[in-house]
């Protein structure tokens, strides 16, 4: 009896078509296994030129600024410490200008860059990517409208911020910048510059209408542009030797006296006059708008407030320059050159450093890229934070004359930036995935809000709280962000994909610390990893992760 007849033999054409699909299937699944693991390299630069930086004249610009600050060491018989390896000198930089550590994929990009090249690529890269502008545009309207939300009928904030963002990306000048938010007209929604006038609108005892603050706008100008506090004397003249009256002050407030909001925007009434009652006076008294310094810069003719903005800006009104200088200082160092960084001394003394970045800066047309460049190139930017000799431990001398690069707690931005970003194997930024920026958007927004803002006075001394450590060792976003998570967590993928135990450490380490670990942390980690699988493994990583997120290493710039 025949047997029942079976299904037909698989014909040899059909074989190779399963095998063909079964490949396919195993390489696509071993992508996307290796994209989770080795991230794609962030775009290069498309504007960089290796050789630009080390020619004069900026070679000779840089040299001018080391030998102030060598010849102050050596007037203090001080000797500074060596240069900073790369990877911290890459860390300061992102932190200072996009608020939070590089990413992995990042690191892994300019270890293929030449060594002497690393510091001026990685600007070039971060001047290009749009994070960037956006976090030093958020520094900037600290500045200049504070962190209050305003009026919000006639104050748009976040248009504000997204214009200056606008700005820097276009690497406008800093002059052109100036001007526009001290002489615009228009509506805030349309002209996001002139939110600077309206932040400042408040009820005119006198008339009940609203109108700009005349006294609040030049508070902001005398700080945020010229680096000099003459709002202290708003009340009275100045009892601590220095030079100011209370004239000076109310003599710049002038300028905006004729600034008015209607239904077509900030406008300027020109026949408005400034009245005032200055103190021991009974009556009001008409106040001319006049430069509280260097009158002879001020242009004869033109609405005050454009005679105002061209005097701020003007190349030979050099607190205009100095006060620049000192703001960007204090982004890239955590502390400004001169402390505080809005009260720079009209006629000096300077430290070191001061004077030729105020000349290149103004040489240069007012270019804050430029700026930025020439300080990451400094000898006193490279030094490190701690002394390779043991038997001559660094002083608080030796930080206050920058033979050192001084420690200083992260601001509370950069510590939320950095959990986010040591979480994530990729880069954060705009060409991240929308589901990453949200997600960093509302983690980093209520992070913030719980570990406290520094709000305007960012770079003055803050001691670290109880409260805000608990919530690096007990809080959500943290407790989140090194939990068993393969879709977003840095420590979870690493622990499955990492080849072996050693290269998971030094993985975790560059994702959280930017840095190698040492033999014996490694050896340490490596021992708890311990060959681990499955969730035992994802529980070590996650251990890993949360340690190094609360170390002090983590939370302060150095």
């Amino acid at each position: 009896m025949n047997p029942p007849p079976g299904p037909a033999p698989e014909s040899s054409s059909s074989w190779k078509r399963n095998l063909a699909f079964t490949t396919l299937v195993l390489a696509a699944a071993g992508t996307v296994i290796g994209s989770l693991w080795t991230p794609a390299p962030p775009p290069a630069p498309k504007q960089h030129s290796s050789d630009e930086y080390e020619r004069a004249p900026f070679s000779q610009a840089v040299a001018r600024i080391d030998n102030e600050f060598a010849d102050r060491w050596k007037e203090r018989g001080l000797r500074p410490v060596d240069s900073a390896d790369d990877l911290t000198i890459l860390r300061r930089l992102t932190l200072g200008l996009a608020g939070a550590v590089p990413s992995l994929e990042e690191i892994q990009a300019i270890d293929k860059i030449p060594s002497e090249e690393r510091v001026q690529w990685w600007l070039s890269y971060l001047f290009e990517n749009r994070r960037t502008s956006d976090y030093l545009a958020e520094r900037l309207a600290r500045a200049t409208v504070g962190v209050e939300d305003g009026p919000f009928l006639v104050y748009r904030r976040r248009r504000m911020v997204d214009w200056l963002a606008d700005e820097i990306d276009a690497n406008r000048p800093y002059d052109q910048l100036v001007r526009n938010l001290v002489n615009s007209e228009g509506v805030w929604t349309t002209q996001p510059e002139v939110n600077f006038i309206t932040a400042t609108m408040t009820k005119d005892p006198e008339t009940g209408k609203s109108r700009p603050d005349v006294v609040r706008l030049a508070a902001r100008t005398t700080r945020a542009f010229l680096g000099v506090r003459i709002d202290c004397v708003q009340c009275h003249d100045d009892m601590f030797g220095d030079h100011w009256k209370q004239e000076h002050f109310h003599q710049l407030a002038a300028f905006y006296a004729q600034s008015d909001v209607g239904l077509t925007g900030v406008r300027e009434q020109k026949k408005r006059t400034y009245q005032y009652r200055f103190l021991d006076e009974t009556n009001n008294v008409t106040v001319p708008a006049i430069a509280p310094f260097q009158p002879e810069l001020m242009p004869a003719t033109g609405d005050l407030r454009e005679r105002l903005a061209a005097w701020i800006t003007h190349p030979e009104n050099r607190s205009f320059a100095r006060t620049a200088v000192n703001r960007v200082w204090a982004l890239l160092f955590n502390r400004p050159l001169i402390e505080p960084v809005d009260d720079i001394p009209l006629h000096g003394p300077f430290p070191p450093g001061m004077e030729p970045l105020a000349d290149e800066f103004i040489r240069s047309g007012f270019d804050l890229r430029h700026l930025i460049r020439l300080i990451a190139a400094t000898r006193t930017f490279q030094l490190d934070s701690k002394s390779s000799d043991p038997s001559r431990p660094t002083t608080e001398t030796d930080e206050y004359h920058w033979a050192v690069f001084p420690l200083s707690r992260l601001r509370p931005d950069q510590v939320a930036g950095s959990i986010l970003q040591a979480s994530n194997l990729r880069t954060i930024d705009a060409n991240a995935h929308i589901f990453h920026r949200v997600v960093r958007f509302f983690n980093e927004r209520d992070f913030i809000k719980r570990y406290g803002d520094f709000g305007e006075d960012e770079f003055g001394e803050h001691a670290g709280t109880i409260p805000q450590r608990l919530l690096l060792m007990n809080g959500k976003m943290v407790q989140e962000r090194t939990g068993d998570n393969m879709v977003l967590n840095a420590s979870t993928r690493i622990g499955a994909l990492a080849p072996d135990d050693s290269t998971a450490v030094r993985t975790a380490y560059h994702c959280v610390l930017t840095r190698d670990p040492t033999p014996k942390e490694a050896r340490h980690f490596e021992e708890l990893l311990g060959n681990t699988k499955g969730k035992n493994r994802n529980r070590a990583m996650a251990d890993l992760f949360w340690t190094l997120m609360n170390s002090t290493e983590f939370s302060w710039n150095h």
